[in-house]
């Protein structure tokens, strides 16, 4: 295996170190968002396929972590509920990771930025989508291929499937428990597809690896201070640095491809 990742200028293994360290604890404080910061933070440093092969390994521990924090008893009356939905998150993960390495890297930022400014805008609004309980089938279908869409190409496939939760107001407990079987149901899925695709290999591995102390820190930290943290003004506060990262990668998306 290779260590060629491993030697980056220190200028920027600091920020993939600090990167990693911030959205671990942002996780840990609410739940969700590890790999919307990673690839923003990190497809702002190097090009966004070693970006998305850095966070692979980081992100599937902390979210199996979640899993097991909520329980396998819980997790399984997730799969019950939920299998449509996951299923087409899945399928579609695969299908699309395979087409990371043939898009040009604007296509890419574009489709990580876009999404991102989005979700945040909505989510700072306040604005609530809403799903009959008849019309489930259609949104698991319709907002899974996005979900797979987005995490095939960018390694995130939270925002929707937030978004999704809030339309069908899914209690607070059960929609953490979803969060957690999705996002790490998922995260096997991205590892091995991006094992196939070529993104993950022996060159990009061990910086993929050396980012699991940086997260289990992170993680620990924020979940020893999640109930002492407002997370209304915290996840408000990180909206609105998520909107500028957005932007920025759609600002690189559309000057690459200009």
């Amino acid at each position: 295996m290779e260590f060629a990742s491993l030697l980056l200028p220190l200028p920027i293994l600091a920020a993939v170190v600090a990167v990693t360290l911030v959205a671990s604890f942002v996780k840990g404080a609410v739940g969700f968002a590890m790999p919307m910061i990673m690839m923003s933070g990190l497809a702002s440093v190097m090009p966004p396929d070693r970006a998305l092969a850095t966070l692979i390994i980081p992100t599937l521990l902390a979210n199996l972590w979640q899993i097991l924090r909520g329980g396998l008893p819980q997790a399984r009356a997730v799969l019950r509920d939920f299998w449509r939905y996951i299923a087409v998150v899945l399928v579609c993960i695969a299908v699309f990771a395979q087409l990371l390495t043939s898009l040009p890297p604007g296509v890419v930022y574009l489709v990580l930025g876009v999404p991102i400014v989005a979700f945040s805008l909505v989510q700072i609004v306040g604005w609530k989508p809403r799903i009959a309980p008849g019309a489930r089938w259609a949104a698991d279908i319709g907002i899974g291929l996005l979900a797979g869409l987005m995490g095939g190409l960018s390694g995130v496939w939270g925002p929707p499937t937030v978004l999704y939760l809030l339309a069908i107001d899914a209690p607070k407990k059960s929609a953490i428990s979803v969060q957690g079987v999705v996002y790490g149901a998922g995260s096997v899925v991205l590892l091995l597809s991006h094992l196939r695709s070529g993104v993950l290999n022996a060159d990009s591995v061990p910086l993929s690896a050396a980012m699991v102390l940086p997260m289990v820190a992170g993680l620990w930290v924020g979940q020893l201070v999640q109930d002492r943290l407002d997370q209304r003004r915290f996840r408000r506060a990180m909206l609105f640095v998520l909107v500028i990262v957005g932007l920025n990668l759609v600002r690189r998306g559309l000057a690459d491809l200009g």
